[in-house]
């Protein structure tokens, strides 16, 4: 039985979306055929190795690829049902922010310094509502209680620095569904934050987003926090998906030995092991990739057939893997 939130239609669409750069060392397959769709109070794990490309994937959909390398950017990006790979940038500007939103692992990144709070928060309130004046301050502080930040009007005349890792985030996050969007990319925002701060943390962005019905792509390297925040979870490998499906099945069912190898090394409460379990060798050159499966040299299953490239197959409902090994023989 379809469920609903199955037979609600994509709030984003990606196919086929590749993102070249072209350098003095040859052409980076950044991003390389990825494709995946997010429904609206859906979130979407993108997990993988440093490199892989998952915040190059999310920096691809919002159209903020690095300026400095010219580059291909092809595919489809429908935000529904919008391709933004055919926007202009004054039209990309108008979604960013509305429509899409970005939380990054460095609020300082996306803090200026110089800036008090008030004035940064200003922008985005008086950008999407039109607010001036005294109800533009009482938007702002609104947003910054929204996100638990207690005194909100005295937080308003601070500067970033005088504020915690953990309350930096949270005002960055207050920034991002100003709006709100209809879609939060959320790459790696707990990085710097401790334990106790980043499990509050993620409460917070699954109540925001119940609130707000927005779609949610959450990139991290903790597989615990794709099981407490994510449905579904793409896994990825040199610009790839290798495997995607719900996570439930993908942490007790994985297909793709790159998938089995990520959960063989997590630790696990109660497991007595000398040594957790490594991945062999190193992540290939994604501008020397080789013609079969990026895996293969690392891959303790590897086969003749992994020379060629690996086809995508459904090995169960939802669940897709790329990799010979559920091929027919």
């Amino acid at each position: 039985m379809t469920s609903p939130a199955s037979a609600r239609p994509p709030v984003i669409e990606v196919r086929d979306l590749r993102t070249h750069l072209v350098t003095r060392w040859g052409t980076v397959k950044a991003v390389d055929g990825v494709s995946f769709a997010v429904r609206e109070g859906e979130t979407l794990g993108l997990v993988g190795e440093s490199g892989s490309g998952k915040s190059m994937t999310c920096l691809s959909i919002v159209r903020l690829t690095p300026r400095s390398v010219s580059g291909v950017l092809e595919g489809t990006v429908r935000l529904e049902g919008d391709d933004l790979l055919t926007k202009s940038e004054r039209e990309m500007q108008r979604i960013r922010g509305r429509k899409v939103a970005m939380i990054l692992q460095d609020p300082m990144s996306s803090l200026n310094p110089v800036f008090s709070i008030g004035m940064q928060m200003r922008e985005p309130v008086a950008a999407y509502h039109g607010l001036r004046g005294g109800a533009l301050r009482r938007r702002a502080a609104e947003l910054l209680a929204s996100v638990r930040i207690p005194s909100p009007e005295a937080r308003l005349r601070a500067f970033p620095h005088q504020l915690s890792g953990g309350m930096r985030q949270r005002v960055v996050g207050a920034m991002a569904i100003a709006a709100p969007p209809r879609l939060l990319i959320a790459d790696e925002p707990t990085t710097s934050l401790d334990l106790t701060i980043q499990a509050q943390y993620l409460g917070l962005l699954k109540e925001l987003q119940e609130r707000h019905h927005f779609a949610m792509i959450f990139v991290t390297h903790n597989l615990g926090i794709v099981a407490k925040m994510c449905e579904r979870v793409a896994v990825m490998y040199a610009g790839r998906v290798v495997e995607m499906g719900p996570v439930r099945e993908i942490f007790t069912s994985p297909r793709h030995p790159y998938t089995q190898a990520l959960l063989e090394s997590v630790p696990r409460l109660g497991a007595k092991l000398d040594r957790l379990t490594a991945i062999e060798g190193q992540p290939p050159d994604l501008a020397r990739l080789p013609a079969g499966c990026a895996f293969a040299a690392r891959c303790p299953r590897v086969m003749d057939r992994c020379a060629e490239a690996p086809p995508e197959l459904e090995v169960a409902p939802g669940h897709t893997s790329r990799c010979w090994l559920q091929a027919p023989a």
